[in-house]
């Protein structure tokens, strides 16, 4: 009985001291993120470079409070039904209840761009890089308002910062060869 009784006590110790450990994280601290971003670095195929970015996203679309999730998952769901305002009104409360929370910014941003109010999206697309300063679909997205903006110098600058984050934009790319030749990229 006395093993038995230390067997037990013994998993239960081992198992209590996995999960003592830092609890996993989603957002832009998840802690697999540093060595996400270090693989997009490597010379990943396409295939593997689309796994690595899509597990990026899911890192970021992810907060440990069940009420921003719920936000987040509704905004989702109207901007897919491109319900712009009704997005708006889901981020703005994302924000709200987790203001560190970078994802939450780039969303709102990508709606304020939606609506074409690029003064606040940037104001947002600003924010998610203070957070989350390796966010390249935020840097894409300031690079599109510059770009929409006639302001290609600027785009340029996102672009190519973007690309060093995540080599593996191929559209991407695109605009900063056809904006270094001088070319409107769309």
């Amino acid at each position: 009985m006395n093993r038995q009784f230390l067997a037990v006590a013994l998993f239960a110790a081992i198992f209590a001291a996995l999960f003592a450990v830092a609890p996993l994280r989603a957002d832009q601290n998840a802690p697999q993120l540093d060595d996400l971003f270090a693989q997009l670095k490597t010379g990943l195929n396409a295939a593997a470079a689309v796994e690595v970015t899509r597990a990026i996203w899911d890192a970021w679309l992810q907060h440990d409070e069940r009420g921003v999730n719920q936000q987040m998952d509704a905004g989702l769901r109207a901007m897919r039904d491109r319900l712009w305002r009704d997005a708006l009104v889901c981020f703005d409360a994302a924000v709200a209840l987790a203001p560190d929370f970078a994802e939450a910014w780039n969303k709102r941003a990508t709606v304020y761009y939606m609506l074409g109010d690029f003064d606040a999206s940037s104001a947002d697309v600003a924010e998610t890089l203070r957070l989350e300063p390796r966010h390249f679909g935020a840097l894409v997205g300031q690079g599109m308002m510059h770009m929409q903006s006639r302001e290609d110098a600027l785009a340029l600058v996102y672009f190519r910062r973007a690309l060093t984050v995540n080599p593996h934009m191929d559209n991407v790319r695109g605009y900063v060869e056809r904006l270094a030749r001088g070319e409107k990229p769309i």
